[in-house]
């Protein structure tokens, strides 16, 4: 890994470089990403302490999210998810990650997951990566995560994992 990022909580400085990178990786663009968030969620996902931000040169150039379960309830993916792998109640949801296409393949991901983790300490969490996506799927069992199976929302196909804490 690079030495020279800077990983820590997010401020609300760092909010528009979160939502360039997020745009830089909806599906419109060529990315991945499944869920637009807006500047609001982030904002308050930042006073709720649970947004983890890379920043290269004062740049961001990843975050990833561990917020709860019930602050993603109105979320139709996630509902989709927690009907067909019901999660524990102590359970959180890792994601969205998000990494600049020029830092990839360098540590990043798993730099930013092992500093979320150090913040949340001892307990499980869910994610969901799209089926068709290896690259992601292959860096988070890196990680340590497991595969729960499969689930269908609005015509595509994920992945759910878990860790424990």
């Amino acid at each position: 890994m690079r030495l020279d990022y800077d990983i820590a909580l997010a401020t609300p400085d760092d909010i528009p470089g979160m939502l360039a990178l997020q745009d830089a990786n909806l599906p419109d663009k060529g990315g991945s990403l499944s869920v637009r968030l807006t500047e609001d969620w982030f904002r308050d996902t930042i006073l709720e302490k649970s947004i983890v931000v890379a920043r290269c040169n004062s740049k961001v150039v990843g975050y990833v999210m561990g917020t709860s379960l019930a602050a993603n309830a109105h979320i139709a993916i996630i509902q989709a998810m927690l009907r067909a792998y019901p999660a524990s109640p102590d359970c959180y949801l890792y994601g969205p990650i998000c990494v600049a296409k020029s830092e990839r393949g360098k540590g990043l991901a798993r730099a930013l997951f092992e500093q979320l983790r150090s913040l949340i300490p001892g307990r499980p969490a869910m994610l969901f990566v799209r089926a068709d996506n290896p690259s992601s799927l292959q860096a988070h069992r890196k990680m340590g995560m497991r595969e729960l199976g499969t689930f269908d929302n609005e015509g595509v196909r994920y992945m759910a994992l878990t860790y424990s804490g």
